[in-house]
């Protein structure tokens, strides 16, 4: 009889291996989320194939057959320049055009130093880790509309007057957005508390001011105050174009914040109420408190998504005679220096790409603050 073999037991811990390449890393990924299986994958190829046939052209014409440096027209034709791809020669000779209308050159300082206050101002807001939002805050809802006031406009402190109707490009798009989108939230925030109000009257007010201007298109809302709103005025008195836009974007954008905002009223809990009700807490306590912060927190896509399409929409300030960023732009098309057959083309894209920067710098931010304030999924 054979002698019984005994069992081999290892004596010391086997050496940890890394995990197959196909499970982890990024061929892992790859294989996990967009070739899993078969509808994936020809899914994925479609896809693929759809960017590649948009982008190509686009690199083409961008990049590749781009004409970067010129004085004039001739080193953007096809037969003169190094093909047929965007003019970046003419976006480089008309940029300060872009960005300050026709804002008088020697003055140009002075909208720097807006920009300069903004982003001062403005960042720090925007990081949670910086201390001081109080002051900040205070600073860019009191000082900085004054000081930006007196910068751009002038009359004061020897400052030259600047009319409003030289401003342009895109400072004018950043004054018409900022304005409008400061003043939205907080009329929308009324104007959804003035809805849910137990007071008749009240609530007949917003009702009635929130389905009217919603019912308007925009660009009536500034024909009417361009064209209109002057005939009711009494003799004398005269409005700047710009305020009348502001005005108008900013009540027209306020109407579609409330409904945003009552929408975030109506998710919160009625227990929420009763437990400030139970804590002896007023009604102008309980929104500031418990109700607002809960409400806003939840309906932050609804209100960035609101602050994108108002961003979008100030190009309608053409129709009125206000140069922003895309009026100044086809503004520029009839500057023969500069014609050629991809010119508005050129053009076209150096605007869709400061719009798109924007936006998506808008969203992204949305995203962050999401993820910060869902206290939910981080506990």
């Amino acid at each position: 009889m054979a002698p019984r073999r005994r069992p081999y037991v290892r004596s010391a811990m086997a050496p940890s291996q890394p995990p197959p390449m196909l499970a982890s890393g990024p061929l892992g990924w790859l294989r996990r989320n967009l070739f899993s299986n078969w509808w994936n994958s020809a899914l994925t190829l479609a896809c693929l194939y759809l960017i590649y046939a948009l982008a190509a052209p686009l690199v083409q014409f961008a990049l590749i057959d781009a004409v970067w440096q010129g004085a004039d027209r001739e080193a953007c034709l096809p037969a003169k320049g190094q093909g047929a791809g965007a003019c970046w020669a003419y976006i480089h000779a008309k940029f300060g055009q872009f960005i300050y209308g026709r804002y008088p050159a020697a003055e140009r300082w002075r909208v720097d130093l807006v920009f300069l206050l903004l982003a001062g101002g403005l960042i720090p807001v925007a990081m949670p880790s910086v201390p001081g939002k109080r002051w900040n805050v205070l600073f860019l809802l009191a000082v900085f509309p004054v000081a930006a006031y007196i910068l751009l406009f002038g009359g004061w402190f020897t400052l030259p007057r600047v009319e409003t109707a030289r401003w342009g490009g895109l400072m004018l798009t950043l004054v018409v957005a900022i304005s409008g989108i400061a003043a939205s939230l907080p009329l929308g925030v009324l104007l959804a508390l003035g809805r849910r109000s137990a007071l008749p009257a009240v609530r007949l007010a917003s009702i009635v001011f929130i389905e009217f201007w919603r019912g308007v298109p925009l660009i009536t809302v500034l024909f009417m105050s361009s064209v209109l709103l002057p005939l009711f005025l009494p003799d004398g008195v005269h409005f700047d174009k710009l305020l009348r836009a502001l005005i108008g974007v900013a009540l027209f954008s306020a109407a579609y914040m409330a409904e945003v905002v009552r929408g975030g009223l109506q998710a919160i809990p009625r227990g929420q109420y009763e437990a400030a009700m139970a804590l002896g807490l007023g009604y102008w306590k309980t929104m500031r408190l418990i109700v607002l912060p809960q409400a806003l927190k939840l309906v932050i896509p609804g209100i960035v998504n609101t602050f994108i399409g108002l961003f979008k929409d100030t190009t309608l300030v053409l129709i009125i005679g206000l140069f922003d960023l895309l009026g100044i732009i086809q503004l520029s098309f009839t500057d023969p220096k500069w014609a050629s057959p991809n010119q508005s083309l050129t053009a076209y894209l150096f605007a869709a790409g400061v719009y798109w920067l924007f936006c998506f710098g808008m969203s992204r931010y949305s995203l962050f603050m999401e993820r910060r304030l869902n206290v939910e999924q981080r506990s």
